[in-house]
């Protein structure tokens, strides 16, 4: 898929909003469910276009069940906004006004005695007034029962996944000009923040700036630590950029690197592109984990390799499925993933590599593209 990062993409319609609400309840009911309840945040940016300005203590919840079209349930004061969103028009909306008791209006539109899948941002006193509604209704999390909801992108979505991907690629090619030696982490980190907006991101959600010895923490934050000749320094940044996530790791270092940290990048970025090749559709997820790790722990890393080998993204930079042993879940053609082996020596430094790929009919493809090889910088 190629794309320009300039390129606004093509805006979802009301019929994406249905066709993705729809494939919800068939999820559902395959899933044994009812019907699912959505409250603020990813899935209901994802299901309707909506999200609330700042999420209260008012109760605002999509049901999408067997028996009735979707309904949004939003407080009065909320509605304008609702009806801005850009799925508002797939939406039966039911408003309640302050003052008022939400949860029986709310608990009407659930089947009595149904099972629900619910969001796992859903407040507890939001589930606790719905079990009071109907207490002989059942809810489960959304993440238990169908976590895989937002996981296969469409067209549209890989497109937004590639421009982040584009944006994230052109933020690394300019970080590497700039001067490392003698400047704290937190610049560079400022930096990175700086130039991902300048390339399109309107939220930017993590810049990783782990130099020498901080290096070896995979989440390392950002300090104050002065960057040294010599360092090793894991850049591990993205964000959102048209409501889609992007997420990159490359390791560079200041000056000539020393034999170590050249051994340990090799390996690294053999096991990275082991992963990689591994990708296609119907492999296991817990497959891709195993490719990059059994390389590492060939070479005598297996136990400084610490974390999982990759994390889905999408409306989030976080999301199901996960490259981890013991997910089972088949790969399928458009989800989207990292692969992002590392590792890390306590103490002294850390390497990881990282890209955003999909899945295709046959194989997998990067939405990062930026040389895998060591980057000397100044």
């Amino acid at each position: 898929m190629t794309t320009d990062i300039h390129r606004t993409p093509v805006p979802f319609v009301r019929d994406d909003y249905i066709e993705r609400m729809s494939g919800v309840v068939e999820d559902a009911v395959g899933a044994g469910l009812t019907g699912v309840i959505v409250a603020p945040g990813p899935d209901l940016v994802w299901l309707t276009g909506y999200q609330p300005t700042a999420i209260t203590e008012r109760l605002t919840m999509l049901v999408l069940s067997i028996d009735r079209d979707p309904t949004l349930v939003v407080p009065t004061l909320e509605r304008p906004d609702a009806e801005s969103a850009e799925g508002a028009s797939a939406v039966t909306m039911v408003d309640w006004a302050d003052g008022s008791d939400p949860y029986p209006l709310a608990g009407s539109l659930l089947t009595a005695d149904g099972r629900f899948g619910i969001s796992d941002s859903a407040w507890a006193m939001h589930l606790l007034g719905l079990q009071r509604a109907r207490p002989a209704a059942s809810f489960q999390s959304l993440s238990d029962s169908m976590p895989m909801m937002r996981a296969v992108k469409n067209a549209g979505e890989l497109q937004r996944l590639a421009l982040a991907g584009q944006a994230a690629d052109a933020t690394y090619e300019e970080i590497v000009k700039l001067r490392f030696a003698g400047r704290r982490e937190t610049e560079v980190a400022a930096d990175l923040a700086r130039l991902l907006r300048e390339f399109g991101h309107e939220q930017v959600d993590f810049t990783v700036v782990g130099s020498g010895p901080n290096g070896a923490n995979p989440h390392h934050e950002a300090g104050e630590r002065e960057i040294q000749a010599g360092d090793a320094v894991v850049l591990d940044f993205g964000g959102l950029m048209h409501g889609y996530g992007s997420d990159t790791t490359r390791t560079v270092v200041v000056g000539e690197p020393s034999a170590e940290v050249q051994k340990v990048h090799d390996i690294v970025r053999t096991a990275q592109q082991t992963a990689f090749e591994a990708v296609r559709p119907g492999v296991p997820c817990q497959d891709i984990d195993r490719a990059a790790r059994a390389v590492i722990t060939d070479a005598g890393y297996g136990d400084q390799f610490i974390h999982r080998t990759g994390h889905g993204i999408g409306v989030t930079t976080h999301e199901p499925p996960y490259m981890v042993e013991g997910e089972e879940q088949p790969l399928e053609p458009g989800m989207c993933f990292s692969i992002e082996p590392g590792i890390y020596l306590a103490g002294r430094f850390g390497v990881r590599i990282e890209d955003i790929v999909t899945v295709t009919e046959s194989a997998g493809q990067r939405f990062n593209n930026t040389d895998h090889t060591i980057r000397i910088v100044e």
